[in-house]
């Protein structure tokens, strides 16, 4: 028996070697953590159980029979963050630069398949050169059983993909069918093809970072939602995000400890100007409603113009979907629309409640914006509000114009309860642009037409730049004061808090994707 367990330490104690100690050096001298150290840094202290630890790939091809090592690039198992289940795969770029064989992607496939059965969260930590070639359509087929995988687990547990190292080709596939991707800067990168391919099918010169590097998908495709200066920011922001979320579709989120008090917040009536063309910063906004330091934006790089992003209200977890005048004046356009859809249909997943504040002059105009389909991604937004099924509160700061109104999660599409600022403006139009439509013929027959014109500005203003016409009709349910706002929120989430919606029965509905 001595002998049986010499022989298996030693196996474990190869497989926890990796590629060995001179690629261990060599990834520390690029700032990364080794698979294992990630793991280790990520999960609870002593947590981390391992599953498949001795397997090695079955290729025989080209010398591969002689080049053997345990866990075979990838590191699969269980264990807790913050005391609760979590399932993880770290990919081991010390071995075969982390490259996917067919046994690789069997231990990935088999955790995916054990997180959703438990519903607990899979987290998947890449750093892979891509498919093994060696082992040809088998590496492909293993690929295709993950991206399988994903789309099963969506919408039934949450799933995280962090980016702490190259991720390139079909590889990075299923990180864009997760819940939210997390890019290392300097040390990670994700394109379908590569510098070298791009040279030479486009004639275009472009450096891997510049491609596909955490800043370019941070700020211009969209594709990551967050970024970290290193391997540990990395796995801190996986740990917050959890922080968040319930374990599954099934459960609610996470109740922290929270003593009502005086919930007045006087910060908040002097936040929007008195004039209705001057900016001001929604975040500012966001701060006064919300538990102190509880906000986590989102995709801050990316569409600006509208904020995404995780708070606490009265110690529970809400979703927030704002305007931010400060960009582009709040507009709503075809990257801000996307970015607010994909957020809004996540916490609809996971029964996070929605609160949207709203200062929405309208949709972006332009060829720009109608040439790369500002309708059907419009459409997006809209229809991930309608379908959307947790508590879902509207409060409207300031301006509510044109279709922008209804898609900001108006009562007509469904939403609960809807409270406005004695501020806001819900109207069609902007005063100055209704007058110059409706009063067009007095406007150009008058001795002065811009004396004209700003009087029947003031006269559209007072009739329905204002939330009064809205109330009357029951469109909006309160009007309220600004410091009012937070207590407002806090009993409106709480009489929720029971909601159920029968929707009819179909396999699903037909997003305008």
């Amino acid at each position: 028996m001595k002998d049986k367990t010499q022989q298996l330490q030693e196996k474990l104690q190869l497989a926890y070697l990796g590629g060995g100690k001179v690629r261990i050096d060599k990834q520390h001298s690029k700032g990364k953590l080794t698979a294992r150290e990630r793991v280790e840094y990520l999960l609870d202290d002593g947590s981390f159980e391992e599953m498949g630890a001795l397997v090695t790939h079955r290729t025989k091809d080209f010398g591969m029979d002689k080049q053997k090592f345990y866990g075979d690039g990838v590191v699969t198992g269980y264990g807790t963050i913050n005391n609760r289940l979590v399932y993880i795969f770290s990919q081991d770029f010390t071995v075969f630069g982390g490259a996917l064989s067919e046994t690789h992607a069997e231990k990935i496939v088999k955790i995916m398949e054990m997180a959703v059965k438990m519903g607990a969260p899979i987290i998947g930590l890449n750093d892979s050169g891509g498919a093994r070639i060696q082992e040809g359509v088998r590496s492909l087929g293993g690929y295709a059983d993950i991206f399988y995988r994903n789309v099963q687990s969506s919408g039934v547990i949450p799933q995280i993909s962090a980016i702490m190292g190259p991720c390139a080709g079909g590889a990075v596939y299923s990180p864009a069918m997760t819940d939210f991707t997390i890019m290392v800067e300097n040390t990670s990168y994700m394109f379908v093809t590569g510098p070298d391919v791009v040279k030479t099918v486009t004639n275009e010169t472009v450096t891997a970072e510049e491609l596909g590097g955490a800043h370019t998908h941070a700020s211009k495709s969209g594709v990551t939602h967050l970024t970290a200066t290193n391997d540990i920011e990395a796995l801190e922001s996986i740990k917050k995000l959890l922080c968040y979320f319930p374990q599954n579709n099934r459960e609610l989120t996470p109740q922290f400890k929270y003593e009502l008090g005086d919930e007045i917040r006087e910060e908040l009536e002097t936040i929007v100007p008195d004039s209705a063309n001057k900016p001001y910063d929604m975040l500012e906004v966001i701060s006064g409603i919300i538990d102190m330091d509880s906000f986590f934006e989102i995709h801050k790089e990316f569409a600006d113009n509208i904020i995404v992003g995780f708070a606490r209200l009265a110690g529970k977890s809400i979703g927030i979907i704002a305007n931010q005048p400060m960009s582009l004046a709040g507009v709503l356009d075809v990257e801000s629309s996307k970015k607010a859809a994909r957020f809004v249909r996540f916490c609809d997943s996971f029964n996070i409640p929605l609160l949207v504040l709203e200062d929405v002059p309208g949709f972006l105009p332009g060829t720009d914006q109608e040439w790369n389909g500002i309708i059907v991604n419009g459409a997006k937004l809209l229809y991930a509000f309608s379908e959307a099924t947790v508590p879902r509160i509207t409060v409207i700061t300031r301006k509510a114009y044109g279709g922008a109104y209804d898609v900001m999660n108006s009562k007509h599409i469904g939403a609960d309860m809807n409270f406005a600022w004695p501020c806001a403006e819900i109207a069609v139009m902007g005063a100055k642009g209704a007058s110059k439509i409706i009063f067009k013929k007095e406007i150009t027959s008058a001795k002065n037409p811009e004396t004209k014109l700003k009087e029947k500005e003031d006269e559209y203003a007072n009739l329905f730049a204002n939330p009064y016409s809205a109330a009357e009709r029951g469109f909006i349910d309160e009007v309220i004061l600004p410091k009012n706002t937070r207590r407002k929120l806090i009993k409106a989430f709480s009489m929720l808090a029971g909601k159920e919606v029968n929707r009819p029965s179909r396999k699903h509905g037909n997003i305008p994707l």
